[in-house]
């Protein structure tokens, strides 16, 4: 597989907690996420510390092609755990994040995907989206709280906390939605599937950062979307990202928990394309 991709921290001076890698036949995206405000947390370590280890665990399982993709984020949820449960307590929380696993074998695509990143495909029927909408769906139920002011386009204290606490209460949860953190059984909840070559002639793998024009600001489309990356290429995409973003600067028309998110952008063509 050929693949092109951009990612942008949130904030200039803040670390990128996204993550992405890919070898010949698999690409691995990750959108971190810290513990949620006044939670416990038994972690030592931040939020790219654990992206970038579960990352390279998934990495490295996908390879084997005699894993399944779910085998792969539950392995690598293990080893991540046991590579800190000696210096942390794992048993009061940690950070948490999305996956995307695609793997390429012969003439097909094998795809996982566990919370709100979005994994696009465009092919002979159409465009499709998958993505694991359902703490997108509480997300907007629980958006009013965040009302967002002043010049600094920080969202009140008291109602991000308010926020934060309403969605931890779904996460991990029956009825709720799903990341991944400590509990490797996370990793039976996620959608898989398979793409022929019919169906994938361009994959796009997008963080919720970067998918927000389309299913956070509904600009567009995700057949203009997926043309859009195709033509300008993942960095030009971000840059559409950032514009959007820019033009409600305190969140208002938007409601969201922050102004910039880390935003990724990875472009796959399969093989056989």
């Amino acid at each position: 597989m050929f693949v092109s991709i951009a990612t942008k921290p949130g904030e200039p001076d803040r670390e990128n907690e996204d993550f992405f890698a890919a070898t010949s036949n698999v690409a691995v995206l990750l959108d971190g996420a810290a513990a949620p405000i006044d939670a416990e947390n038994g972690c030592s370590h931040g939020v790219a510390w654990f992206v970038q280890h579960l990352g390279v665990r998934c990495l490295e399982a996908a390879i084997d092609s005699t894993n399944t993709l779910p085998d792969v984020l539950r392995s690598a949820i293990m080893q991540v755990s046991a590579s800190h449960a000696h210096s942390c307590d794992l048993s009061a929380g940690s950070p948490s994040s999305s996956a995307i696993i695609l793997r390429e074998q012969g003439d097909r695509l094998e795809y996982l995907v566990l919370a709100d990143s979005v994994l696009v495909a465009r092919g002979q029927a159409g465009t499709r989206a998958i993505t694991d909408d359902r703490g997108t769906v509480l997300a907007d139920q629980y958006s009013p709280l965040l009302a967002v002011v002043g010049e600094s386009g920080k969202t009140h204290d008291v109602a991000l906390k308010t926020y934060a606490q309403m969605m931890s209460e779904h996460r991990n949860s029956p009825g709720g939605f799903w990341v991944a953190n400590t509990d490797p059984d996370v990793a039976g909840h996620a959608l898989t599937g398979v793409l022929g070559r019919e169906d994938a002639q361009i994959v796009a793998l997008l963080t919720d950062g970067a998918s927000r024009p389309v299913d956070r600001f509904d600009l567009l489309s995700w057949d203009y979307a997926i043309e859009e990356l195709a033509a300008g290429g993942p960095k030009q995409w971000l840059r559409r990202v950032r514009r959007a973003e820019q033009e409600d600067p305190f969140a208002e028309r938007w409601p969201r928990t922050n102004v910039h998110d880390d935003a990724t952008a990875a472009i796959v063509l399969p093989e056989w394309v």
